[in-house]
């Protein structure tokens, strides 16, 4: 299907729960410069994490019709819950093309491991869904992957500690059973534990390849994009618009220093009783 410059100019819908999205926004930033970004994050309802998978699948929807609202020509769900559950149901019922996080950190990891013996780490929900595991055997049936729930590396993370030793030491804590199982690469299933990658490397070294979701899902819709057509032809500079369901808290100030991304002047919109208003 061919698109006219119209079209292809549209922007890339981003959504998370919250803020941890803007690592998928930012790997977006680098991959695909000239690329308008929609960044969505869902404040005033996050986390998605306790929520059940007919909210998480509301919710999603709802997030995604305000993005679809601005034209967006893609939607990305920069959320390891909400791809984990909410995926098929919003592939069913958009109309445009849809990217998760989990299948291309999935694919990455298979094509990363040397010994077969994959460790997956993120929220108690993306652990307790079991979607990496599924995702990973759809690939390859030959693999072992060991998943670890980290539920304190986001608070951590959103108080910025992301180089401080109680930080290393919860990076143990829950890492060291991973590293026993004999691991040889780790999927970061959280888009915020990209912004602990340094401190990742630092702790287990060289011989553990490191599978970031937010930096995967963008060669992902790197690759979608052109399969479909949607890339642009501008040589311009994309603009990010970022907007949020309620009042940034000091994690914005963190995520944007870490990642040195220029997220401009911060949009509020509400969404109530399943519409958007």
């Amino acid at each position: 299907m061919r698109h006219g410059d119209a079209s292809v100019r549209r922007p890339i819908g981003v959504f998370d729960s919250g803020i941890g999205g803007l690592t998928v926004v930012s790997a977006l930033r680098s991959l695909l410069p000239n690329e308008n970004i929609n960044y969505l994050g869902d404040t005033a309802r996050v986390p998605y994490g306790g929520k059940s998978q007919p909210t998480v699948e509301r919710y999603s929807l709802e997030i995604a019709a305000m993005l679809l609202a601005e034209n967006a020509k893609t939607i990305v769900v920069a959320c390891n819950t909400a791809s984990a559950l909410a995926l098929p149901r919003l592939q069913e019922t958009l109309s445009v093309p849809i990217m998760g996080v989990v299948f291309p950190g999935a694919q990455a990891a298979v094509s990363a491991t040397r010994n077969g013996c994959i460790g997956v780490i993120g929220t108690r929900a993306t652990i307790n869904s079991g979607a990496y595991e599924r995702a990973i055997r759809s690939i390859s049936t030959e693999v072992r992957v060991t998943s670890h729930a980290c539920p304190l590396l986001v608070p951590l993370i959103e108080e910025g500690w992301l180089n401080d030793d109680i930080t290393d030491q919860m990076i143990h804590h829950y890492l060291d059973p991973l590293l026993s199982e004999g691991i040889d690469t780790l999927v970061l299933g959280c888009t915020h534990y990209p912004l602990l990658r340094p401190a990742f490397a630092r702790i287990l070294g060289p011989e553990i390849s490191l599978v970031d979701s937010a930096q995967n899902c963008a060669s992902a819709v790197r690759d979608l994009l052109l399969r479909e057509n949607l890339q642009t032809s501008s040589n311009t500079d994309g603009v990010l618009e970022v907007a949020l369901t309620d009042p940034p808290d000091n994690f914005l100030q963190v995520a944007r220093d870490a990642l040195q991304l220029d997220v401009g002047e911060i949009q509020l919109r509400e969404v109530a009783h399943g519409t958007v208003k």
